[in-house]
């Protein structure tokens, strides 16, 4: 059930990436989100999913939370932020 609740919040953060110019890759296990600006190939980052006492959260690959994971629109926002 996590992996699935995982999954399902990281293909709703893929979508609002995606809108916003930038590669996403939804990896399937352990869920995690690849997401990388198709004009500068050499920069990626990884953003996982994680159950924290207060609910779901999206975190930077260095274990920094991102955003809730109920706001995707948010966590997109930051994520461009650091591409740009």
């Amino acid at each position: 059930m996590r992996e699935h609740t995982r999954t399902y919040f990281l293909g709703r953060l893929a979508d609002e990436v995606r809108a916003r110019g930038l590669e996403a890759t939804l990896r399937a296990d352990p869920p995690a989100l690849r997401v990388s600006d198709p004009e500068v190939a050499v920069l990626s980052e990884t953003v996982d999913c994680v159950a924290l006492s207060d609910g779901w959260f999206y975190r930077w690959s260095w274990g920094e939370v991102l955003g809730l994971a109920d706001d995707p629109v948010g966590a997109a926002g930051r994520i461009v932020r650091l591409f740009r």
